[in-house]
Order: structure tokens, then sequence, then C-alpha cells
């Protein structure tokens, strides 16, 4: 993974893990102990569903820069479907609060996708590659004539 991609996976994972780090406390305070259990397990899973998306759209873009958007439209939808079902899965769930599990996978997921938005803001993207100075020099082209 190139360094910008880690930046950028950086860049959206420390302030969603902060988000989650907030959430667990409320919720450790507001429904006990399986509350901050539901916020942490809520955190790690939109943590680990958005990271593995950021992954796949990354080499995507590398791979198939035609396929890009398509591929980000589909991606998207397909992880807010799959948190949904998290929710219906786990709403009866004697493990943790599910409701504490419910708005913090809300909350971790509006801070992922404003880290990533403000992460990619703050880019230094090119939108025009470079020539290299040796490359003009070093092909000549027609007769030396």
């Amino acid at each position: 993974m190139p360094s910008n991609d880690v930046r950028n996976l950086l860049h959206t994972a420390v302030p969603t893990a902060a988000v989650g780090v907030v959430a667990a406390v409320v919720s450790g305070v507001v429904a006990g102990g399986k509350g901050a259990l539901g916020a942490a397990v809520g955190t790690l899973v939109v943590i680990l569903f958005m990271g593995i998306g950021l992954v796949v759209l990354q080499r995507t873009a590398a791979s198939l820069p035609q396929l890009f958007q398509a591929m980000g439209l589909m991606l998207y939808t397909a992880q807010l479907l799959l948190l949904f079902l998290f929710v219906a899965l786990f709403k009866d769930t004697t493990l943790f609060h599910p409701k504490a599990f419910a708005i913090t996978l809300i909350v971790a997921t509006v801070a992922w996708v404003s880290a990533q938005a403000r992460a990619h803001m703050k880019a230094k993207i090119l939108y025009v590659e470079p020539e290299s100075s040796t490359a003009g020099k070093a092909e000549k082209t027609g007769s030396s004539a």
C-alpha cells in the first residue's frame, strides 16, 4: 500500500476511533458496562468495514480507474446495507447494549465519512502527471540531418 493510501487510512481511522472512545465513555456512563461494550463493538465494526472498503477502492483506482466511480457507489451502498444488517442481527442481543451499538454505528460512520472527505480535500493529488526532465533528452526522434 503506497504511503499516500496509508496516510489517508490513518486520517480517517484515527478520528473514528476517537469518536468511538467518546461514545464508549458516554455509553458506559448511561448504560453501564454493556453500553460501553456495545459502543466499542460498533466502533470496531465501522472501522473494519470502512477500512476494508477504502483499501478495495484504492486498489480498484490503481488497477481499473475507469471503474472507480461505479465501484465507489456500489461499495458505499454495500457497506451501508451491511451496517443495517448488523443492527438488525444484534437488535435483541444480551451480550451488549443494542441501542448503544446502533447509535455508535451511526455516529462512527458519519465520523468516518467526514474524516475521509476532509482527508481527501487536504491531500495534494496531482491531476496531471508531470513529465520527467530526463525523458525528453534521452529519446530523439526523426532524422539527425
